[in-house]
């Protein structure tokens, strides 16, 4: 469906100090305000591609984005066509910071130590207190010569006012470009942190939050492109997440558009289902009504992110980069919105909330492919990197999946996703904390598998989807698996749950 609108070391060393305004000595951008607690860990470089050698890097991530909104973003529909489409990415976690932090760290969440979006296992303070902030994509790419950006939202917690003891507002290493905002959920009346500088917004339409980081993430895109310096930009936006405000020009599109309906909608029998969702009782039609509202909302407010990702390419290809530029899209987790009987939310292990969209364009990547391999967002940083041509980091736990990404055979590829999660969610002014009924799990680990889903919760409970013969997960058929079958997936995921850096994680998914 159409939218309602038309329309070698020593090279290494060089290469970073010749680059004026990127970096000081000790990997921290030289305009980003960062106190000394946020010294970046240095990577030992390798060689570099020249700069005209290396393709820029744009990243936007949605929040809370489902796969069945693509039929709503023609933008995103052409990059379906022009690039590759990963079928079977996931997340480490249906929950916006411990998968906001994996992205960043390339690490899963029991080695980030982020879990939740609150202290003390989880949200921007427990990964700025921990270190995570010290080695992320941004300060990789940046010591590789990079320019980077940062724009839109950061971590659950971050406060754009907040100087982390420093004499301004704290801007995190790594990035040469930053605005970032708080609670821009509304869409209106924010603070930005611009580069350790404050700007209010209003509610007037031109401070509409999507609509401004298209135009900062824009500008970004110009000035390094006309400058030919191989850049990387994350505009991470605030949408669809709840209230999921669209700018003013979207507010009567979709009208009569309602939530999908698939098997799972309203599911008849809950009785195989684990305790915390065996009784969640049958949808009223209030309830459904409700939902379509929602759903409603939701595709609206992703307009503005169509058009987002239409500008930059209009202005990549005025610039003479669109060529030599790959963009990415892809969401920070999913969300279910009437699925097995929930409300709107997310947070479970199911194919609503982990199973999100991901696809790429630029240099190398092939029109119209999709790639079937099993890839994680703890996979982002290194594939970055690696297009980058940036050394390898020592501390991720992803594996790069450039060659997948650009067609190239994948023997051995690993076969399981590790997916972590803390529960339940029962903190108070959490955004994310679920509605009644909404599903609000306790502690579970699983593996999605090309095949299945496999559940451990921490009191015990199982669950298993053969998503072959069951790809809307009706049926729970732990039990009817053979002791040999339930012990293999068992270890399978403890080694998972275990694992430490690239070469032991990609072990223990294959």
């Amino acid at each position: 469906m159409t939218s309602y609108r038309a329309g070698s070391a020593a090279l290494a060393a060089l290469l970073v100090a010749s680059l004026a305004g990127c970096s000081t000595g000790d990997g921290r951008a030289a305009d980003s305000g960062v106190g000394d607690s946020g010294a970046a860990t240095s990577i030992p470089q390798g060689p570099v591609r020249q700069d005209g050698d290396r393709p820029n890097i744009v990243y936007v991530l949605t929040d809370d984005m489902d796969s069945s909104l693509l039929r709503y973003m023609p933008e995103v529909q052409r990059m379906q066509r022009e690039g590759v489409s990963f079928s079977s990415y996931s997340v480490t976690d249906s929950l916006c910071c411990p998968s906001r932090a994996s992205t960043l760290a390339g690490q899963f969440p029991h080695n980030t130590g982020i879990f939740t979006n609150d202290p003390p296992d989880g949200g921007f303070q427990a990964f700025h207190d921990r270190g995570g902030e010290r080695s992320t994509i941004g300060t990789h790419l940046q010591q590789a010569g990079y320019r980077t950006g940062f724009m839109g939202k950061y971590l659950n917690g971050y406060h754009p006012r907040n100087k982390q003891g420093g004499q301004q507002p704290y801007v995190p290493p790594g990035w040469n470009e930053w605005a970032v905002a708080g609670n821009g959920y509304p869409g209106y009346n924010y603070t930005l942190n611009e580069n350790g500088k404050l700007t209010t917004h209003g509610d007037e339409p031109r401070d509409y939050l999507t609509d401004v980081l298209a135009r900062k993430g824009n500008k970004f895109i110009r000035q390094n492109a006309e400058a030919r310096r191989p850049f990387f930009l994350e505009v991470s936006t605030f949408t669809p997440h709840a209230p999921a405000t669209p700018a003013p020009r979207d507010k009567g599109a979709f009208p009569g558009l309602t939530a999908p309906r698939g098997p799972a909608f309203n599911e008849a029998d809950m009785s195989d289902k684990p305790r915390w969702l065996r009784d969640q009782p049958a949808l009223s039609p209030k309830q459904v009504s409700k939902i379509d509202r929602k759903y409603r909302k939701r595709a609206k407010s992703l307009q503005a992110v169509d058009d987002m990702l239409r500008r930059f390419r209009a202005t990549l290809e005025a610039t003479g980069q669109a060529s030599n530029t790959h963009i990415v899209f892809n969401s920070d987790n999913g969300f279910h919105m009437g699925q097995h009987r929930l409300k709107p939310g997310k947070q479970t292990a199911f194919s609503t909330d982990t199973n999100v969209p991901l696809f790429v364009t630029g240099p190398g990547v092939s029109a119209g492919r999709v790639a079937e391999q099993q890839v994680e967002n703890v996979d982002l940083r290194p594939t970055f990197a690696e297009l980058a041509g940036a050394p390898p980091a020592p501390d991720v736990d992803g594996h790069s999946f450039v060659g997948p990404l650009t067609g190239k055979p994948a023997p051995g590829w690993k076969t399981a996703s590790l997916i972590e999660h803390h529960g339940p969610n029962t903190r108070a002014g959490d955004p994310d904390r679920p509605v009644k009924g909404g599903g609000n799990p306790p502690t579970y680990s699983a593996i999605r598998t090309p095949d299945g889903t496999y559940v451990e919760y921490a009191d015990g409970q199982r669950e298993y989807y053969d998503r072959r013969t069951d790809p809307h997960q009706l049926t729970n058929s732990y039990s009817t698996l053979s002791a040999t079958r339930q012990a293999a997936l068992h270890d399978r995921l403890a080694a998972l749950e275990r694992c430490r850096g690239t070469d032991q994680c990609w072990a223990a998914g294959r």
